[in-house]
């Protein structure tokens, strides 16, 4: 299977070139040329664990590597979750179900993707024999992931770039209190948005790239969205078949768009889904959109819930391409004036997303009552979600971070502060950052006296 770029101005890439450059040099996204149907395989898969559902459904997408490699790769980068079920799902009520997504090392559903890239890394570079400088940017959970998926790693350097003050103090530990002389934790003055425009400009820098080896860590790498792909399937085979019988919504916190992303492409494959709700928090251009098809980017107002602070999706690029009849000519058209600030206009067709939005004030509320309710512990991303609820279909709320990252307003919500062993031991290692400007020279130049 090949991968296209959504600008189409670039040859085809098989998973392994698409992995290890992460970024199209023509500033696209990769996506695959088809996408498979498994509505078939449901019932022969639903008696696996999770790594090896990942390792059966990863193979499709990536036939050079072979079935016995991947299962050895997932084996390995699901054997660090704390739970036996990697992602446990819990049950709320008959109508109301919770997948756990933060049962890995950082505490949160990017360690599904990044444990796995990390030796997707590691395997290239034992194949290629040349060091790796992998680049990112966060808004909190992305780095950490990224940093605990290659830290270490022979032949790896990592670079993540944060926005200085605007990612939780835990979050920022995660990143920073290491000790691994191959990561590099690198706060810049202003928002998420700032640090992902540095990123992109460094990667549309095709000699410096090619000079230091560049790779992109961040969701706009496809193994990442493949990989968030597996957890909406597992949790459709753990649901009862009542459940199921209702019609199932996915509910995604997401300010990045790529997780909600992921879900819908496994509905595309052929997963009996009816919808998915994407749920922001006050920086609500995605809620904005699904609502009048505007994609108007606004100011980034910081929030309870700094994982989703963003507004510049950089997945949206994947949904438009399939929005935009697969045209990439009418891609690089939108982008354009999406880069440029314009408004811009998409006409909706019918759709399974709709959308919410959660304002600062109502967070704790909801985090509060959950846990009067219901005796259950949310973080403020996951409390996003539990708002106009479906009451025709079931609901699977992706619960995307353990409390323990964000004690502040979960202590206050529900009277006791939420911790975790892992965060605890951080608070005393002192912090190791690099901070820069938000200047793509300035970057540029650290990475090349770094690697």
């Amino acid at each position: 299977m090949n991968y296209l770029s959504t600008r189409g101005l670039t040859r085809p890439h098989t998973f392994s070139e698409a992995v290890e450059v992460g970024l199209a040099a023509d500033g696209g996204l990769f996506l695959p040329e088809s996408l498979p149907d498994i509505s078939g395989k449901l019932a022969a898969w639903s008696s696996l664990s999770y790594a090896e559902l990942a390792a059966e459904f990863l193979q499709i997408f990536a036939p050079e590597i072979s079935a016995k490699e991947w299962h050895e790769l997932t084996a390995q980068a699901y054997a660090r979750f704390d739970s036996p079920d990697v992602a446990p799902l819990r049950k709320i009520t008959d109508k109301t179900f919770v997948l756990e997504l933060w049962h890995g090392p950082t505490l949160a559903f990017k360690d599904f993707a990044l444990q796995l890239l990390g030796l997707l890394y590691k395997r290239q570079v034992r194949q290629s024999g040349k060091r790796l400088a992998v680049l990112g940017a966060t808004s909190g959970d992305t780095g950490s992931a990224a940093i605990h998926g290659c830290m270490g790693q022979e032949g790896i350097d990592i670079f993540i770039l944060y926005p200085n003050g605007r990612v939780a103090p835990l979050q920022e530990r995660q990143m920073a209190c290491t000790g691994a002389a191959n990561v590099h934790a690198i706060p810049v003055p202003g928002t998420f948005d700032d640090a992902q425009r540095v990123v992109k400009e460094a990667f549309g820098d095709a000699g410096f790239a090619g000079r230091v080896n560049l790779s992109a860590v961040n969701s706009i790498n496809i193994a990442r969205v493949l990989a968030q792909c597996v957890y909406y399937v597992w949790a459709w085979l753990r649901l009862p078949q009542e459940a199921r019988e209702q019609g199932v919504e996915f509910v995604v916190p997401t300010g990045n768009f790529g997780n909600v992303m992921a879900g819908w492409m496994t509905q595309q494959m052929g997963l009996p889904v009816k919808s998915f709700r994407v749920a922001t928090n006050q920086n609500d251009i995605l809620y904005r959109f699904f609502e009048s098809g505007k994609y108007e980017e606004g100011a980034v107002h910081p929030s309870h819930a700094p994982s989703m602070d963003i507004q510049a999706a950089s997945n949206f690029e994947r949904y438009l391409f399939f929005m935009l009849g697969r045209d990439p000519a009418k891609v690089r058209e939108a982008m354009v004036k999406m880069k440029a600030g314009e408004v811009v206009t998409f006409e909706q067709t019918a759709s399974s997303f709709r959308a919410s939005r959660m304002d600062d004030e109502t967070i704790p509320k909801v985090i509060a009552q959950m846990w009067r309710d219901w005796g259950y512990v949310i973080d403020p991303h996951t409390a996003c979600a539990f708002t106009e609820m479906s009451p025709d279909l079931v609901s699977v709320v992706l619960s995307t971070a353990h409390p323990a990252k964000f004690p502040d307003v979960v202590t206050a919500a529900v009277g006791t502060e939420p911790t975790h062993p892992t965060l605890e031991a951080l608070k005393s290692i002192p912090l190791e950052t690099h901070p820069l400007p938000a200047s793509v020279e300035a970057v540029k130049a650290f990475i090349e006296q770094h690697v």
